[in-house]
């Protein structure tokens, strides 16, 4: 078993508009992470996972998101799962629980056009 207390998570900002608090549980095969976004991420193109599957939960808020050129409205109690190498974008004000699978690190998340 692990625990990550709310004390022991690590912030930091994607953009301007996306922020996310990590939950640093050490496992190579699952980690999470709450997203709070305020306007659209990426500001323009879109990303992609390279490896990991992605599981968002709309904890708070409405938005939407666009896989691959197919829009999703979203709204609380939502969840949709992006494949890996699946490029998308993110509007709205959300917060979000997202866990991903393996562990999520920041050289296999890229922005493309």
């Amino acid at each position: 078993m692990k625990i990550i207390h709310k004390d022991q998570t690590e912030k930091f900002k994607n953009s301007e508009n996306c922020i996310a608090i990590e939950y640093p549980l050490g496992d190579k095969d699952i980690n999470c992470a709450i997203v709070e976004l305020t306007g659209r991420y990426p500001n323009k193109g879109r990303v992609v996972n390279l490896e990991c599957k992605e599981l968002a939960y709309v904890i708070k808020g409405s938005g939407r998101i666009v896989v691959e050129n197919e829009e999703i409205n979203l709204k609380e109690g939502d969840s949709i799962l992006i494949e890996p190498g699946e490029k998308y974008f993110w509007d709205g004000n959300l917060i979000i629980f997202a866990p991903c699978t393996p562990a999520w690190y920041p050289e296999q998340h890229k922005e493309v056009e």
